[in-house]
Formats: C-alpha cells, sequence, structure tokens
C-alpha cells in the first residue's frame, strides 16, 4: 500500500488549522478575553439603542426623511463617485505606462524576443514601487497628500490613486506573464515595437482580464473613500465622520443607502462592461 505524499497544499492546511488554533489560545488563555462579555446586558443596551438610532426611533429629525438631507447627501454622493472615477483614473493610466516592463517575461527577453541591458533594472524599480504603493494604506497616503494640499476630492482622489496603482500594477503584469506567448512573439519576430505590442499583442488577449481588476479596484476604491473622508478627504466619508461624532444616527443611514447605491452603479457597469467586452 503506498503512502500518501505529504504535500505543500497538505502542509498549508496544517499551518492554517495551528494558526487558528494558536489565536485562540492567544485570546483566550493568555489575554484572558471572555466572549460571553460581549452579550452583556449593558452592551446589548447600547446596541438596541444605536440600532433604534438608525431607523429614527425616538429621534426628532429623521434624515432620511428630510427633503434637505436627500440634497445634500446626493451632492455629497456625486463627490465621491467623483472621487472614486479620478483615483481609479490616474491609477490606471500610471498603471498601463508601467505594466509591460513590470512583467518579469519583458524583462527577460521570452516574450518580446528582445532583452535589453536595462530590462531587469527597470523591472526592480517599477516592482519596488509597486510593492512601496501598496504597502501603505490609503488612510496614511490620505494624511500625507492633505498634509500637502488643502482638504478635498482631488487630494483623496490622489491617495486612493497611490495606493491602488501598486495593486492594479502587480495584478496586471501577472496576467501578462501568464499570457499566451505565440502571437505576441510573432509580432515581436516582425520588427514591432514595444508600444505596437503593447497594442496589437498584449491588450487583446489581457484586456478582459484588465478590465475585470480595474472595475473591482473601482469599487473597493468607492468603499475606502470612507476611510479618507475621515481626515477631510471629502465626500460621504467626511460628513459620515460627522455625523458619528454628533450621534446623528439617522444621517449614518442616509449614507450608508448612498453608498450601497454606488457600490451597486460600480457592480453594474462592471457586469455590463465584462458583457461587451467578450
Amino acid at each position: 500500500m503506498r503512502k500518501p505524499k505529504f504535500t505543500f497544499l497538505t502542509f498549508s492546511v496544517y499551518v492554517f488549522l495551528f494558526l487558528i488554533a494558536a489565536s485562540w489560545y492567544f485570546v483566550v488563555g493568555v489575554e484572558k478575553a471572555s466572549l460571553l462579555e460581549l452579550f452583556s446586558r449593558e452592551n446589548l443596551q447600547y446596541a438596541g439603542k444605536f440600532f433604534k438610532g438608525l431607523f429614527g426611533v425616538g429621534e426628532d429629525n429623521i434624515a432620511f426623511l428630510s427633503k434637505d438631507s436627500w440634497s445634500e447627501a446626493i451632492k455629497l454622493t456625486v463627490e465621491t463617485l467623483q472621487m472614486s472615477i479620478m483615483a481609479i483614473g490616474f491609477s490606471t493610466v500610471v498603471m498601463f505606462l508601467t505594466v509591460l516592463p513590470a512583467a518579469r517575461n519583458v524583462a527577460d527577453g521570452t516574450l518580446t524576443l528582445s532583452k535589453k541591458w536595462y530590462s531587469f533594472l527597470l523591472f526592480s524599480i517599477i516592482r519596488i514601487s509597486y510593492i512601496f504603493s501598496r504597502a501603505i494604506p490609503e488612510l496614511v497616503w490620505a494624511m500625507i497628500v492633505i498634509f500637502i494640499f488643502k482638504p478635498g476630492i482631488l487630494p483623496g482622489a490622489i491617495a486612493l490613486a497611490l495606493h491602488n496603482f501598486g495593486i492594479l500594477g502587480k495584478l496586471c503584469a501577472e496576467v501578462i506573464e501568464d499570457t499566451d506567448s505565440r502571437p505576441i512573439r510573432n509580432l515581436a519576430s516582425a520588427g514591432a515595437g514595444r508600444m505596437q505590442i503593447l497594442l496589437y499583442g498584449v491588450l487583446p488577449s489581457v484586456l478582459p482580464q484588465f478590465l475585470t481588476y480595474i472595475l473591482y479596484r473601482w469599487e473597493v476604491i468607492m468603499r475606502t473613500t470612507i476611510v479618507v473622508g475621515f481626515v477631510g478627504a471629502g465626500g460621504l466619508g467626511q460628513q459620515f465622520k460627522l455625523s458619528m461624532s454628533f450621534f446623528h444616527y439617522t444621517e449614518i443611514t442616509l449614507l450608508l443607502v448612498c453608498y450601497i447605491v454606488l457600490v451597486l452603479i460600480a457592480d453594474f457597469l462592471s457586469e455590463r462592461s465584462r458583457y461587451f467586452v467578450k
């Protein structure tokens, strides 16, 4: 009888189970945390008061029944949409400018049949910039950018673009590395330049996956605007912070509804765009 092989997948499962057990031991055994305290009478009373406030129970001024509140919320929603479009636009443009030399099969010449002396140097610089970009959270980027510029949706968009540029670049570079190289090699052997290879060889085969990643990151950016809004980037996020600070619970409900509408719009556009690309 053959002995089962100890594969990498089996090892990963064991490590995963060990980490779960070790985490719970630290929480319960070392920190002496009691999960039952989360469901104490006092906590349940606070939670009940909060959720009642969200639905306007016992509130005098209910924001989601006010015309002026809806008008202001729609204005902030448009600002948030503008911020997200600018952010994904900035990051996508820079990604397209850097993604080709950031692919390993382009740097070593296996895809383009042409290896330059500076290819690996350029590859290393761009990949390090991707790591640096995505290693710093959006909130930290926003604090840095808003410290330099005045608060507004443009600094917020720049902060979001700086973080997502590295994520998009890494994902799309890996798509190029996994693509079928035969059509692209035919173009390269025929004397096509880098831009021609990108436009006629790489993009037609990778554009559906590029579009999927871009639209997904756009949806993530929409949700992340609430975070950068906490440091003055404008939009729904800044108003959300103010509403939380002044305990205006019905305003929070209204703003959450606006966020849900934005995500639904992004999801609809994502589905339709993939349909047209196919």
